[in-house]
């Protein structure tokens, strides 16, 4: 019971916030996306990786070692993908990216903050930041043919990643007034993010729910079992594993939906997937979190 009582605690402040967001489009009032998304992932999210990474009390090198462990992860992630994707003869561009990157940063950053503290968080933001940067050039390159390092380069999540590592490995800190500014800031991102997720959710127009329910389902059972193997491997401490395998399992991210409605592939196909994973983690993710705790 009180293993019960400790994994509602957490996931529910996460799906309520989002199921909000769901309700807010739902009883019609104006939820400008672009704006919430720019705003969040241009800003808030940059200040809040950049602080986090600032004063966590994780040693560098411990980071270092769960983010290779990740990347490793997103590689034999992909590899098994490629494999179902053939077998099941589905398009590759329409269906490679989205069961490869999960919704790291909209679920997997509040749920690694709300189960593992900051030390947690501190681990899930290295994910994030490797999801990311594969997302922005892979990623893209499946669904487009064009992922570009340049158009990284210019994402101010990877430049407040670079910039707090940097003040991580230095011992760096800004001065009190412009840390407690950074730390408001970033305080605005996991609200929005979750309230957002909700938002997209109930406008998307999802379609193929019967593969989609399979392949969500699929892709679960191989992410989890990619991430316990990985971190098995990597000797990971309990909250490093324990993240690692919460961030390589989360659902399909909503901006899989967005890059094929940009890019022209089967943009429907991809919402099922969305929606579909999305739910299924209802009970996925508390039953992970269960066995993770």
């Amino acid at each position: 019971m009180n293993l019960i009582l400790t994994v509602f605690q957490i996931v529910a402040p996460v799906f309520l916030l989002a199921g909000a967001g769901f309700a807010w489009v739902k009883l019609g009032f104006e939820y400008r996306i672009q704006f919430v998304t720019r705003l969040a992932m241009s800003l808030a999210m940059p200040c809040l990786i950049f602080t986090s990474l600032m004063q966590t009390e994780i040693a560098p090198g411990a980071l270092s070692v769960v983010a290779l462990a990740a990347t490793i992860g997103y590689a034999l992630i992909t590899l098994a993908m490629f494999v179902l994707v053939r077998l099941a003869r589905l398009d590759i561009r329409s269906y490679m990216a989205p069961l490869i990157f999960g919704n790291t940063g909209n679920l997997g950053l509040p749920l690694a903050l709300f189960a593992f503290g900051d030390q947690g968080l501190g681990y899930a933001l290295a994910i994030f930041a490797i999801s990311g940067f594969l997302g922005f050039t892979f990623g893209v390159w499946l669904v487009s043919g064009d992922g570009s390092l340049r158009n990284v380069a210019r994402e101010p999540l990877i430049g407040a990643t670079l910039l707090g590592a940097l003040f991580l490995w230095q011992g760096w800190e800004t001065p009190a007034f412009l840390t407690r500014t950074l730390e408001l800031v970033g305080q605005m991102a996991i609200p929005l993010m979750l309230l957002t997720l909700g938002v997209a959710v109930a406008r998307l127009q999802p379609g193929r729910l019967g593969r989609a329910a399979w392949l969500a389902l699929t892709r679960a059972a191989i992410c989890i079992g990619v991430a316990t193997i990985v971190g098995l491997w990597f000797r990971l401490d309990p909250v490093a594993f324990g993240v690692l395998v919460l961030q390589l399992s989360t659902p399909v991210a909503v901006t899989s939906y967005l890059l094929a409605e940009k890019y022209g592939v089967d943009s429907d196909a991809v919402a099922g997937l969305v929606v579909v994973s999305t739910l299924l983690a209802l009970v996925i993710l508390p039953l992970t979190l269960g066995f993770l705790i």
